[in-house]
């Protein structure tokens, strides 16, 4: 299962009728956060809607949120050149946009199952979702792009190993990273849109908050005062505390596990903050993380059916400067959600080692031709591209 075909998840003629009437049932909040004149500016998150409350008091966003549209409609995470500094595309870039979905959403055949091509409401998405015209998740620094590293994180995130590294050999399994090796996707990778399985469910209790994600994480957020870690204990997903600005849910997460990908001791290897399977991130998931990363989110419901997700992320042992992205999460309840079973009857690793090995022999051998071994140069390469920025 390490490397899965990529390709985005489909949803079901259900979930696509809940989505389109989720999307309907919405337009005044639309409306309240569609770009303003000038396409460069980011518009503050509208805050004149009111959630209804859980029954002990809290503002209640239990629910599905999946963001299965982001990666689909291809608005990337970091902002393709053609748009510079703008946050949104113009009418005629968004019309490409459309155009492309359009296709997309003809192609879906439904009889064809889990493999079949093409997606399911994805036009009505994009033409009622503010979302749809922005040009990347990204909306902090200017450019759309995340910051430079710093020396140090840059010469190790060259030395790291992964299994998307080209030329790298397999031969234990320090040789791939916290997501090939089905540990964690990695924070605050986790909480962006991949390739697949991009489902979100949020559950509510009293004094708690539990981001549930359909890949390789659950998150479970105390509210209110909750004790620090001490700076030695730290996991995956990080220690997370939360608390609520008026109606909104801000999430302090720090003590996430440090390391880089260039070292062979296993407990000081640590996942990439942003992984390759979510669109135009940097390739190789080798950046490392310091023992300073932390971030701040914050999740404000601005219509029944909608919630504007917003991350800070700061390390500056490895990025120069903080980063910010904002996406839309949309409600779907019947996005169906299955078990992720990544370590079920995984011999993935095994394989590819035994592989490697025996493949770099029949080379020294003479057997096979040295060229004919896979550099996978093409990891190497963006392979998403936006329609909207296409010439």
């Amino acid at each position: 299962m390490t490397h899965r075909r990529l390709t985005s998840r489909i949803f079901t003629a259900a979930s696509a009728v809940a989505a389109a009437a989720a999307f309907v049932a919405g337009p005044t909040t639309a409306a309240a956060q569609q770009p303003a004149a000038d396409l460069t500016v980011v518009p503050p998150v509208p805050t004149d809607y009111t959630p209804k409350k859980t029954e002990w008091g809290d503002y209640d966003f239990r629910g599905i949120w999946p963001i299965e549209n982001i990666p689909s409609a291809r608005i990337l995470f970091q902002r393709p050149d053609a748009f510079g500094n703008r946050v949104y595309v113009t009418d005629a870039e968004f019309a490409k946009r459309v155009a492309a979905a359009e296709k997309s959403d003809q192609a879906y055949d439904p009889e064809g199952g889990l493999n079949s091509g093409g997606t399911q409401g994805l036009v009505d998405w994009l033409r009622t979702n503010p979302f749809g015209r922005r040009t990347s998740m990204l909306v902090s620094p200017a450019d759309g792009q995340l910051p430079a590293l710093t020396p140090e994180a840059e010469a190790l995130y060259k030395a790291g190993r992964s299994g998307w590294v080209p030329g790298q050999h397999y031969d234990w399994v320090d040789d791939f990273d916290s997501w090939d090796r089905c540990i964690s996707r990695g924070f605050p990778a986790s909480m962006f849109p991949f390739r697949y399985n991009n489902g979100i469910r949020v559950w509510q209790a009293p004094g708690y908050v539990v981001i549930d994600l359909e890949m390789l994480g659950t998150r479970v957020i105390p509210l209110g005062d909750s004790p620090a870690w001490p700076g030695n204990v730290e996991a995956w997903m990080g220690n997370s505390r939360g608390h609520w600005e008026g109606k909104t849910l801000v999430i302090e997460t720090d003590n996430i596990k440090s390391g880089d990908s260039a070292t062979r001791e296993h407990g000081k290897r640590a996942a990439s903050p942003v992984n390759m399977a979510t669109q135009n991130v940097p390739p190789f998931n080798t950046i490392p993380t310091s023992a300073q990363a932390k971030t701040v989110e914050r999740l404000t419901m601005t219509g029944p059916d909608t919630i504007v997700y917003e991350i800070t992320y700061e390390d500056p042992e490895v990025f120069t400067a903080p980063w910010t992205a904002r996406l839309d999460w949309t409600r779907n309840q019947d996005y169906k959600f299955y078990e992720y079973a990544c370590h079920e009857g995984n011999v993935q690793l095994r394989n590819y080692v035994s592989a490697s090995r025996a493949h770099r022999a029949d080379i020294a051998a003479g057997r096979v031709p040295a060229e004919e071994e896979d550099s996978r140069e093409r990891f190497a390469q963006q392979f998403d591209f936006d329609p909207a920025a296409m010439p």
